[in-house]
């Protein structure tokens, strides 16, 4: 796929959720919505959709076909930073969109377009009050992110916790895991949250870590129980860094915890 094939998966995203618009108009609703099946293009799909027989089947082949775009398109997204750069922000609303419709399986394109470069994230310790500013970067999911963390913060020896295996750290950030690639299994460090107490899961996405202030701020706490995963990445071809940048000062790393909700049991340092 040539980048520029890009722009033709927004237009066919576009072009599906404007069949569903319309054909949710007249036919009652989303619970109405055909499955991705070239069947339905009959004579009678311009008087539903309105518009002529070009437009009608142009959009009826954009609702049957846009799960074929998602492969090659995570070729290229999987690849380059600069393309994830170029077009996520234009492409991730509509892909999301049509997600919630429930009729294409699109989550992996989801997860491509939505993952961070050279991002900067506060990352605050509560059992130490403590905090971290932590560059991110190709990450596909929390997993991965989580694994990372725990590399750089306790592996550091910044936080206590117990560090990850190395194979699971290579399996995070090799280009090539494939090569000498033997089964590592990840054990969760910490507990994920957000600035108001909500979870942040490790199923979710690093996308999902709220923005305060111009920064993403995530809070670790110590985990409830312990929990443990496949250690292999969302995305094969997609390496992930997590880099330390710099220990808050005392003051930033408070001036971090005041703008963390005081019912999600954060304790703040003095």
């Amino acid at each position: 796929m040539r980048r520029a094939d890009l722009g033709g998966v927004r237009r066919d995203l576009l072009d599906a959720l404007e069949f569903a618009r319309r054909w949710t108009t007249t036919g009652g609703g989303e619970d109405e919505l055909p499955e991705p099946d070239e069947k339905i293009i009959d004579d009678a799909l311009p008087a539903r959709l309105g518009g002529d027989v070009y437009e009608a089947t142009r959009l009826t082949l954009a609702w049957c076909s846009v799960e074929g775009w998602q492969p090659p398109a995570l070729a290229v997204l999987c690849r380059s930073a600069e393309v994830r750069r170029r077009y996520a922000s234009a492409i991730l609303p509509s892909c999301r969109e049509l997600v919630a419709l429930e009729r294409h399986d699109l989550t992996c394109l989801a997860y491509a377009l939505a993952v961070l470069d050279d991002e900067p994230l506060v990352v605050l310790h509560k059992p130490t009050g403590t905090g971290f500013e932590v560059r991110i970067g190709g990450i596909g999911d929390n997993f991965q992110l989580h694994t990372l963390l725990a590399h750089v913060l306790v592996g550091g020896g910044y936080v206590p916790g117990t560090t990850p295996s190395a194979e699971s750290v290579r399996l995070a950030t090799d280009p090539d895991p494939a090569q000498g690639h033997t089964r590592a299994i990840a054990t969760g460090a910490f507990e994920l949250f957000a600035p108001d107490g909500e979870r942040i899961w490790n199923e979710g996405l690093p996308d999902d870590i709220p923005v305060v202030e111009g920064r993403r701020l995530l809070v670790l706490d110590e985990p409830t129980y312990q929990r443990s995963w496949n250690a292999d990445r969302f995305f094969p071809h997609l390496p992930g860094t997590a880099e330390l940048a710099r220990v808050l000062t005392a003051e930033e790393t408070r001036s971090w915890f005041a703008r963390t909700s005081p019912g999600n049991g954060i304790r703040r340092p003095s």
